[in-house]
């Protein structure tokens, strides 16, 4: 992430948007006792989530920012790996759920998104829900990214994107500024 954006996400102003946003994406949903997160960045999300479950696993690909969230919550409740969520070390059906908050953009290619699908997928217990959320296209997004990746999520197709990963009752719902998904992974 570039300065401006690292600064952004570790704002107050951030916190007060992220709060509302995590709610009406969790609204309703059950995440059990041992939830997965998918690139908590500076972790204010991470705060959030980790008061509703027994065990968070955040894994995060940046060394400065997961080395940071690691020391910030060492002695809780929340494990900080730093590593890539498109090849995690977890064995099959680990996970209870898993989330992402507007993480999925930073990621360089549709490809590599497509892989971080499968493999959160991979990791879910069977019936596992896999929910989050991400932005849609605005001046803001593009301003705030320059010099930044910025591979935007298209609420359109993801449905099939995260069928095709191997998730089944998916629903994405956009609102002006960013969309919400839930998606199971198969029972069987």
């Amino acid at each position: 992430m570039n300065r401006i954006h690292r600064w952004l996400c570790r704002s107050n102003r951030w916190r007060k948007k992220i709060g509302p946003r995590m709610s009406w994406v969790l609204d309703g949903l059950e995440l059990g006792q041992d939830l997965l997160e998918v690139g908590p960045g500076p972790g204010l999300t991470t705060d959030l989530l980790r008061r509703d479950a027994r065990y968070v696993t955040a894994v995060e690909i940046d060394p400065v920012l997961a080395e940071s969230l690691s020391r910030r919550l060492r002695g809780s409740n929340v494990t900080v790996l730093q590593g890539d969520a498109s090849s995690m070390p977890f064995e099959d059906a680990k996970f209870s759920a898993a989330v992402s908050f507007t993480m999925l953009h930073h990621v360089p290619s549709r490809e590599l998104q497509d892989k971080i699908l499968r493999e959160v997928c991979r990791v879910l217990k069977p019936g596992g829900v896999f929910a989050g959320s991400d932005s849609l296209p605005s001046f803001s997004m593009r301003l705030i990214h320059i010099g930044d990746t910025m591979v935007l999520v298209d609420p359109k197709t993801f449905s099939s994107r995260l069928e095709a990963a191997g998730f089944r009752d998916v629903s994405v719902e956009p609102t002006n500024e960013a969309f919400r998904f839930r998606a199971r992974r198969s029972a069987q």
